[in-house]
């Protein structure tokens, strides 16, 4: 039975002039996305989904061209629904994150609240995983939404305590015991 792996994009280029599901991967992220790929975690790899924003379609395109694979992306896996606020100066973004994890039925400054997005992550994830297919699967999205999968699948309460602590990190699932492997990973260390 396969593995699936849940990957976070890791570091992006943040312009505030651009929405924030239009950002790219910076090139540190790049060299990590790159050394994640070559590595022994990845080798059985047969199948990519990946949400639809820029960041995670890059970061999935790294993974496809190391094993010469086609990348499936799903609208449905993009990131907790930011869009009321746009971009937040970091120490805002981290209060206001704090928030949504804290209140998971609560729309938070109008994002979507967690309870919301989990569900949303949680249906396109037992999708792919009722799929029988042969090899690991590697669904390539977002930290928010990423952990909120991982608690639902770790039969624990929604709270950012489960958070990566950075972009760019890997939780692992068995079909064959229907439980998480292990929680969060870095994909490489990061340089500099």
């Amino acid at each position: 039975m396969s593995t699936i792996y849940f990957i976070t994009h890791p570091e992006v280029i943040v312009d505030p002039a651009l929405p924030v599901p239009e950002w790219h991967l910076s090139d540190n992220g790049v060299a990590r996305m790159t050394r994640f790929a070559a590595s022994d975690a990845m080798r059985g790899v047969k199948f990519i989904w990946s949400s639809a924003e820029t960041k995670a379609i890059e970061a999935a395109e790294i993974l496809g061209r190391r094993h010469e694979l086609d990348i499936s992306a799903i609208q449905a896996l993009h990131e907790n629904d930011r869009s009321a606020t746009g971009f937040l100066p970091p120490a805002e973004f981290e209060q206001v994150a704090d928030a949504f994890f804290a209140q998971p039925h609560e729309s938070v400054r109008g994002w979507e609240r967690a309870i919301d997005a989990q569900t949303r992550v949680r249906g396109v994830f037992e999708g792919i995983a009722s799929n029988d297919l042969p090899g690991d699967i590697a669904i390539v999205a977002h930290g928010a939404v990423g952990t909120l999968l991982l608690c639902h699948l770790s039969a624990l309460p929604i709270s950012r305590t489960y958070d990566q602590p950075f972009q760019g990190h890997y939780w692992a699932w068995s079909k064959a015991t229907q439980t998480v492997l292990h929680g969060w990973r870095e994909i490489a260390p990061r340089q500099g």
